[in-house]
Order: C-alpha cells, then sequence, then structure tokens
C-alpha cells in the first residue's frame, strides 16, 4: 500500500470517528432536551425569553439562514457590535448574524440584514443550510456549529479567540472534547499570544494573533445630551450584589465632593425597578435627591437611574468618570474599551477573568474592591484617563474570508 492509500485510509477512519461523536453528541442532548423540557417551558414565559427560548429550542419563527452567505454567530450584545467593521467590509447582503440573547439579537438586525437565534444543539441537523464560512466570536465552541457547517461546506473560522485565566483549567480538564471541536475549525484569530498558546493546546491550527477585535472600531453616540454641571460619575452595568457598595461609596465621596452627581445604569432592564428602589432608599437616608430617567429625561438630580436600554455610550460622553459593573462581583467584567474615545477616568472592581485581554491591552485603569471605591474615586479626578497600549488588525481575518467570497 502506498503511502497516499495509507493516508487515505487514516482520514476516513478519522471521519467515521468523528461522525459517530456527533450521533452520540446529538442523542445525548437529545436526552437532555427531553429531561429539561417542562423547564424549558417554564422558562419561556418570562419576559426576558419570550423571544429566544421558543426560538432557540423549538424554531418558533426561526427559518434556517439563507445559503451561500458568511454566517458569523456571537453570543450577545458586545460580541454582535464588534462584528460591525468586519460585517461592512464583507457586505450587509452578503452575511447573516446568529446569537443567543436578546440584546445580541437587536444588535444583529442593526449589523446584518438577517438575523437568527442560534438553535440549539440538536436541532442544527434541521436547521443548518450550505454557506460559504462560519465565522464564531471568542469562545462559542458548540461541537455540532462547527461540524455541520464544515460538514455542508463552510470554511470555519474562530475569531478573537480566549481562554481566560478562570476558565483554564476547565479548558485542559476537558481538552479531549476541545480537541475534536477544534479538528472542525480551520483558521483561528486570537487575542493575545497567551491565547494563542493556550489554543495550540487544545488542538487549535493555524492561529493568529490579532489582538481584540472590539478595540478596533470606537462605538459612536446615538443621541448628544447637554452634560450636567459638577463631577459626573457613571457606574455602568452594574450587577446584583453591586449597585450598594457603589452607592454607599459614592454618598461617602459626595459628603466631601457636593457638586457630584451619580448616573446609575443597572447591566439588565428586569432589575431597573429594584435597584431604583435601593438607591431612592439610600438617598432618602442621606438627604440627596433621586430622578428617574424614563419619567423626567433629566440629569439634574445628585442620583438618576438611567432606566432605558440604549444609552450607556451616550451617556458616557458626558462622565467624567466611570465606575464599570460586573468586575466587583464575580462576574468576569465588561468592555472597557466603550469609555476610550471620551475621556473619562475608568475605575474597575478586579475580577476581570472575561475581559483580561482588553484589560491587558490598556493603561490607566484604576482597580479597587468595593470598600476602596470612595478612596479610588478621590484619586480618579486627578488621574489620566486611560489609553490602549497596543494595535489591532483585521487584515488577516478579512483576507480569510475574502479568500472564499
Amino acid at each position: 500500500m502506498d503511502v497516499f492509500s495509507i493516508l487515505k485510509s487514516r482520514k476516513k477512519k478519522s471521519a467515521l470517528k468523528h461522525n459517530i461523536f456527533a450521533l452520540l453528541y446529538t442523542f445525548l442532548g437529545l436526552g437532555l432536551y427531553i429531561f429539561f423540557l417542562p423547564f424549558i417551558l417554564l422558562l419561556s414565559l418570562k419576559k426576558k425569553y419570550r423571544n429566544s427560548i421558543p426560538s432557540r429550542f423549538f424554531l418558533w419563527r426561526n427559518p434556517p439562514l439563507p445559503e451561500n452567505r458568511v454566517w458569523f454567530h456571537a453570543c450577545s450584545f458586545g460580541e454582535t457590535r464588534a462584528l460591525r467593521p468586519i460585517i461592512d467590509a464583507v457586505g450587509k447582503h452578503k452575511t447573516a448574524v446568529t446569537v443567543i440573547t436578546n440584546t445580541g439579537f437587536t444588535e444583529a438586525e442593526k449589523v446584518s440584514g438577517t438575523a437568527r437565534y442560534l438553535p440549539f444543539e440538536p436541532l442544527l441537523w434541521l436547521w443548518v443550510r450550505p454557506q460559504k464560512a462560519l465565522v464564531v466570536m471568542e469562545a462559542e465552541l458548540w461541537f455540532l456549529l462547527f461540524y455541520l457547517a464544515k460538514r455542508r461546506g463552510a470554511k470555519t473560522m474562530l475569531i478573537n479567540a480566549r481562554i481566560s485565566d478562570r476558565s483554564w483549567r476547565s479548558y485542559r480538564r476537558f481538552s479531549w472534547f476541545y480537541k475534536r471541536v477544534f479538528d472542525k475549525i480551520d483558521e483561528v484569530y486570537a487575542q493575545s499570544e497567551t491565547d494563542r498558546l493556550r489554543l495550540e493546546r487544545l488542538g487549535a491550527r493555524k492561529i493568529v494573533v490579532t489582538g481584540n477585535i472590539k478595540l478596533v472600531r470606537p462605538p459612536r453616540i446615538s443621541k448628544k445630551y447637554e452634560k450636567p454641571s459638577g463631577t459626573v460619575v457613571t457606574a455602568a452595568s452594574t450587577h446584583e450584589g453591586e449597585e450598594e457598595g457603589i452607592l454607599r461609596s459614592f454618598l461617602e465621596w459626595k459628603r466631601e465632593r457636593m457638586d457630584a452627581k451619580l448616573l446609575l445604569v443597572p447591566r439588565h432592564p428586569e432589575r431597573f425597578k429594584k435597584v431604583y428602589q435601593l438607591a431612592k432608599k439610600m438617598a432618602l437616608e442621606e438627604g440627596v435627591g433621586i430622578g428617574l430617567w424614563s419619567k423626567s429625561q433629566s440629569m439634574d438630580s445628585d442620583i438618576v437611574l438611567i432606566d432605558t436600554m440604549g444609552e450607556l455610550i451616550n451617556i458616557y460622553a458626558i462622565s467624567d468618570i466611570v465606575v464599570l459593573g460586573g468586575a466587583f462581583m464575580p462576574i468576569g467584567g465588561h468592555n472597557p474599551a466603550e469609555v476610550l474615545p471620551f475621556g473619562c477616568r475608568l475605575v474597575s472592581g478586579k475580577e476581570i477573568f472575561n475581559q483580561e485581554a482588553i484589560f491587558s491591552a490598556m493603561e490607566g485603569v484604576l482597580f479597587c474592591d468595593l470598600p476602596e471605591l470612595a478612596e479610588t474615586l478621590r484619586k480618579a479626578v486627578d488621574s489620566e484617563p486611560p489609553k490602549l497600549k497596543q494595535s489591532v488588525s483585521l487584515e488577516p481575518i478579512l483576507k480569510g474570508i475574502f479568500d472564499v467570497v
């Protein structure tokens, strides 16, 4: 038997193993689907999941994508927004976007002409159509997504790939699984050299370090507001367990800086009412004014709860200091790069494990725990705004896409 025949035989055996694994993986997913079906149905009644769950788990109003597109997949809002410069370069009419979350879907409808929720994995057998390429953002490593896209003719790419320090141990524990995933990915574009080395150990091939593409295009305001008088502090994308400490620290600092105002922007809209009640109680105890943005459209109060979606970038534009939520609790942080264009001082918690690559590309960020926040606000007033330390390039990613477009 010649070398060519041996290689051909090995390739057939490898393909057979992957096909068997895909079937076993599908049957396991279907078993979990049936087991959790009552819970899924109950969850779909919640307002937050009323659109996404029927679409993802029952294909309700979620038809397959048109064929022969460049198919982008991202999890949520931030990842979807970061795709905009790539989609603009390829052309909206040539692309389609799938997402997981409601906020991601809203953004997907803006960046591409075709938006869908990504179905639960076993349902992808019925849903995936032939595409020119599948381009997946960051850590959305769904085996059947890559397996079926590649099986049906798409070039497969993972972009802005990252593996945080916090999750690296878990990835190594399941390296046998991720090796099968990466066997179905043609090209990988990593955020950093550390990510490249970790991805390589998991079986990734053809890895190029491009930097974090969320840093490529700065966000733009959709509406211009007049800056309130005094020092404006924005507590952005806050989570359960963070607001009380932020409010307490701000009120302590405000006793010595009377002109300070706090714009409080919770991450999830279903928490607006609860956070407002907390802020109102603490404001009354301290004897300061509080306002609700949706009612007054005014930022004259000492504390204003911003209870409408899509305003955060507009708020950054009139802020002096941003306290970025999601990092004072073990949540992983949110994208700090959105603050950069507006010259705000930036304060963050230390739980930034989901955003390490972006923070490591910046200098001038002030980190603290909640008990230290009042003192950090004092320092922030006289500090320099953060700035980038490294460049980012989309050229290798675009070249990989244009090879098949």
